[in-house]
């Protein structure tokens, strides 16, 4: 035994004796705190979760008196490195995050430091209050950690910086002494004030120039004139001088009628120009917005994501407010006529303002690949300069930019002058690019008066850089500071005073290739994984319940609230297998498998993670790269190879009605769920005693076309108005495995909606299956077999221009995905994506491909539904065709957010059960509960129909079922 791990060891046992909370110092645990939202890795010995104030306390007792540094963490989204370090962590996250007061006549809060902001946000509405600062992490950033930094946001502009809106801390400082800081004296700390009065000078002229000025330590605040406020001084600290244990904050009321304006300007810096003329309005917000990082969200979200837009290439989103709407719309008409443009927008509150604010929010996500794809960094992130500079020096800083190659999407707070900007630094191999770019930067914002950090405090990634900003003499003023509160440097050292060099433990430098082989291939991140897991850049948007908004992502982390189970500690332990040092047995590595065994493989982060990250994917690689050639879990033959069995099973009436018969023996049924891998709480599915191959060659033979040559029906240009002399225009309709053999009236439902919208339909006369379940479980081999046979049958119609309508959303999803990234040489795979539909987004097409006029959508008006939609198809596909569809039909209808927690063959198999169930209970199990009778429930997804009905007894129906029960039949 090493003295390290001898030494970790004891530390271990004296916190799990002294601590109530979890102690963790399993390697798959310190792997997923190594980083925050930086560029850093360092890796902590221990990560400890207190349940309390006391807890924490306790914590500190043991590891002051082990000497082991201690490093506070919260959402853990630090940008700069502020919260990763070699010894303790705490997660305030877990546990001490109680809103102890709302006092709404005092319009304060006292908080736990572990408090999420939107948390304390969603408290205080009930009476009219906010907290003022709104950092575009805040679904998921803690109040300690914005404490930390010193965090703005948008809406800083108006309601000033986090440390002009605390009142009051709770405090331990480095030598164990608790104290609570406020304003009015500094006799809580012996000796600061007399190191103040003998610092009046530098204090005065280097310290709170502007009101962005957060790198180094906000020692102005300390002066007489600015009320002694210790409080205020220790906000921005970034857990060095102290650790938190509560907080008293001042809250705002909320604005009545906020009115976003958006400006266009010809670039970036013209938009910075207009800047000081629009402060002027007393405006709530103004950000700034390069016109690129909407070409990103057009790109990937599609169109329909951004609303109309003012031209220009770069844009302000300006918020104005007012006690009413008239006013707010009044205030929004006299700032643009001061903005210098004529192209304005103007977005009373409602859609198009939520969605120009969820782009802004995503930005950090977004800006993490600049237009030619490359990998951006944070580092430079948020550099501040008076907003009356801000024009010339973005002018400056592109011209650097261009000097050293590197590229990125500006962004940010230009209100307060601040700019957000991720760089495509290659640091692939080395951190010598990266400091060469900082140190000129740094000199380029000292030289504007400037601040290296504009609210992100300044960490590994700026404390190095700070004697460019300021003189020897505050430099040492800050060391005497820090000593005064933690002498022995225990608390996040190398932050801020005694830093570590800007380059040292740089995470990317360090990770090996994982260079695409038999399985994906990440055509998309240069055909290395190590390059598609690094898309993760610690944002956390996975660790926020995103479902009152829409989003689904990630349905583990909010049934567990576990590190471990989001999408960025997963994408953490990938990282970690990358480097080799920590988690160092490669693709059978226990701690892989242990964070990628609860992922759902829902690719809800696909679309909802901003950086891009598909785990779905990432986890089959790795189950594929584990077990190639090897002997596999059983549940992988049992579920994974489901479509054979399927086939097998359904092959004769007879064999179907004797598996379905032994089957529905309970006993014998829950021996094969657990001879199979499965959980025996599970029921088994039962096979279609006439699957809808067979269908179609007997009840359905004159309603269908079995289609041998694609080109016997191409298709031809189509008026959107035929007549009944016309021939019906051709779609094939494709059936997966699901729809065959478990589900073949969805299928059948099909064909009569797609008759009754007028087309042909034909069937090919081959199977084809996608290859889904082999994706899931990893047998890539497999599924390109199978994807391969399948291009065979179905390529042909897509190259003559055939529309491909897929009914199973997981399946679809394939097409419209995975295919292409399995086979990409196969110029089928691109023509069959290209066609393939679903049904409702083939009936709300435009003509000729879409029915046009010539058909008219069932009429659902006395239709009450809950719809769950297919994690698959909202991530892939999106859902908006079938929204528009419903709603054209007259429908009422609650379409839920997240993952209805089958997600395929995850909860069917053993030891995924309760996890299942508890994603169900996210919003699919209430809202059935809720549902009146009579009301319909409406999913695709088998998956989705499968769990309603095991879970809750609720019969789903599909999209295509619920259409064709409101069509008469032929000849009626």
């Amino acid at each position: 035994m090493t003295d390290d791990l001898r030494t970790r060891t004891d530390v271990v046992a004296a916190l799990r004796s002294s601590v109530r909370g979890a102690v963790d110092d399993s390697t798959r645990r310190r792997a997923e705190y190594s980083t925050d939202a930086s560029n850093y890795r360092v890796v902590p010995q221990i990560v400890v979760f207190p349940q309390d104030p006391d807890d924490v306390q306790a914590a500190l007792v043991v590891a002051r008196d082990a000497g082991v540094p201690i490093t506070s963490r919260g959402g853990g989204t630090s940008v700069a490195g502020n919260a990763v370090g070699t010894g303790v962590v705490l997660d305030f996250s877990r546990h001490v995050n109680r809103i102890l007061e709302i006092d709404p006549d005092a319009r304060t809060a006292r908080i736990e430091p572990g408090v999420v902001m939107a948390s304390l946000q969603k408290a205080a509405a009930p009476h009219g209050l906010r907290f003022g600062p709104d950092p575009s992490t805040q679904a998921r950033a803690t109040l300690g950690g914005m404490i930390g930094n010193n965090a703005c946001g948008p809406r800083a502009v108006a309601y000033g910086r986090t440390a002009d809106n605390v009142l009051a801390l709770d405090v331990v400082d480095g030598t164990g002494r608790r104290l609570t800081a406020g304003a009015g004296s500094l006799d809580p700390v012996p000796g600061l004030d007399a190191l103040v009065r003998s610092n009046l000078d530098v204090i005065r002229t280097e310290l709170g120039r502007f009101g962005r000025q957060v790198s180094g330590y906000s020692l102005e605040h300390l002066l007489p004139e600015r009320g002694a406020d210790l409080a205020k001084a220790l906000v921005g600290t970034e857990g060095t001088v102290g650790t938190l244990l509560g907080a008293t904050v001042r809250l705002v009321p909320i604005s009545a009628a906020p009115v976003l304006v958006v400006l266009g300007y010809p670039d970036m810096p013209s938009a910075a120009d207009a800047v000081p003329a629009l402060l002027a309005h007393g405006p709530l917000a103004i950000e700034g917005m390069d016109s690129r990082l909407v070409d990103v969200v057009r790109r990937v979200r599609g169109a329909a994501a951004v609303p109309d837009l003012p031209p220009g290439a770069g844009w302000l989103m300006v918020e104005v407010g007012g006690e009413s709407l008239d006013q707010a719309m009044a205030a929004a008409g006299a700032l643009a006529a001061d903005a210098g443009t004529s192209a304005v927008a103007v977005f009373p509150p409602g859609p198009a303002a939520t969605a120009m604010w969820r782009i802004r929010e995503d930005g950090a996500g977004l800006g993490g690949r600049t237009p030619s794809g490359a990998q951006a960094w944070p580092g430079f992130e948020d550099s501040a300069v008076p907003p009356a500079r801000l024009g010339a020096y973005l002018r400056e800083l592109e011209a650097l930019m261009a000097t050293h190659g590197v590229d990125g999407l500006a962004y940010g707070h230009f209100g307060d002058g601040c700019v957000h900007l991720r760089l495509d630094v290659p640091m692939e191999r080395s951190g010598d690019p990266l400091r060469a770019f900082m140190t000129d930067a740094a000199h380029l914002v000292a030289s504007h008066g400037g601040s290296l950090s504009g609210e992100h405090g300044d960490g590994r990634a700026r404390s190095e850089l700070l004697p460019v900003m300021y003189s020897e003499r505050a430099i040492a003023l800050f060391g005497q500071f820090k000593a005064l509160l933690d002498p022995r440097d225990l608390l996040n050292p190398g932050v801020l005073v005694r830093p570590a060099a800007l380059d040292a433990d740089l995470r990317r430098p360090a990770a090996r290739p994982l260079l695409a082989t038999t399985g994906f291939s990440f055509a998309h991140d240069a055909g290395d994984l190590t390059t598609a897991v690094h898309r993760c850049v610690g944002v956390g948007k996975c660790r926020a319940d995103n479902t009152a908004a829409g989003g689904f992502m990630c349905p583990s982390y909010v049934a567990t609230r576990d590190e471990k189970d989001s999408t960025r500690g997963r994408a953490r332990v990938l990282q970690e297998m990358a480097n080799g040092s920590l988690v160092s047995r490669g693709w059978s590595s226990p701690e892989v498998h242990e964070a990628l065994d609860l992922c759902l493989s829902c690719k809800a982060c696909s679309s909802d993670c901003p950086a891009g990250v598909d785990m779905a994917q990432y986890k089959s690689e790795v189950l594929h790269r584990t077990y190639r050639r090897r002997l596999r879990p059983r549940s992988h033959y049992a579920l994974g190879w489901l479509p054979r069995w399927a086939r097998l099973v359904t092959s004769s009436r007879a064999l179907t009605t004797l598996v379905n018969s032994v089957l529905g023996v309970r006993p014998v049924a829950k021996a094969v769920l657990a001879g199979g891998g499965m959980d025996t709480r599970r029921a088994m599915v039962s096979f279609a005693p006439e699957p809808f191959r067979r269908w179609v060659r007997g009840q359905g033979a004159g309603q269908v076309t079995v289609a041998r040559r694609a080109a016997d029906h191409a298709a031809t240009p189509r008026t959107g108005h035929a007549a009944p002399e016309v021939p019906r225009p051709p779609v094939l309709l494709w059936t997966d495995s699901f729809s065959d053999a478990l589900s073949p009236s969805v299928a059948q439902a099909a064909v009569v909606v797609l008759r009754d919208a007028g087309y042909e339909v034909l069937v090919p006369d081959h199977q084809a299956c996608c290859g889904l379940t082999w994706i899931s479980t990893g047998q890539l081999d497999g599924a390109r077999t199978q994807l391969t046979h399948l291009l065979e049958v179905l390529g042909p119609f897509a190259v003559n221009g055939i529309p491909i309508v897929g009914l199973e959303p997981s399946c679809t999803a394939v097409l419209r995905s995975d295919l292409l990234d399995l086979l990409p040489e196969d110029p089928r795979a691109a023509a069959v994506a290209r066609e393939t539909r679903t049904l409702a987004e083939l009936l709300t097409a435009p003509a000729p491909v879409g029915p046009g006029d010539r058909w008219q959508v069932p009429d659902l008006s006395d239709v009450t539904a809950v719809v769950q939609p297919h994690c698959h198809h909202y991530s892939v596909m999106t859902w908006n065709a079938d929204r528009a569809l419903l709603t054209d039909a007259g429908a009422s209808f609650s379409a839920l957010s997240g993952c209805c927690g089958l997600a395929g063959n995850f909860g069917m198999e053993k030891g995924h059960y309760d996890v299942s169930v508890a994603v169900a209970e996210n919003a699919l199990l209430p809202a059935l509960r809720a549902a009146e009778p009579g009301d319909v429930y409406l999913a695709d997804g088998f998956s989705c129909r499968t769990q309603g009905e095991q879970l809750a007894g609720a019969a789903g129906v599909h999209l295509a079922e619920l259409l064709a029960s409101r069509i008469a039949p032929a000849g009626a």
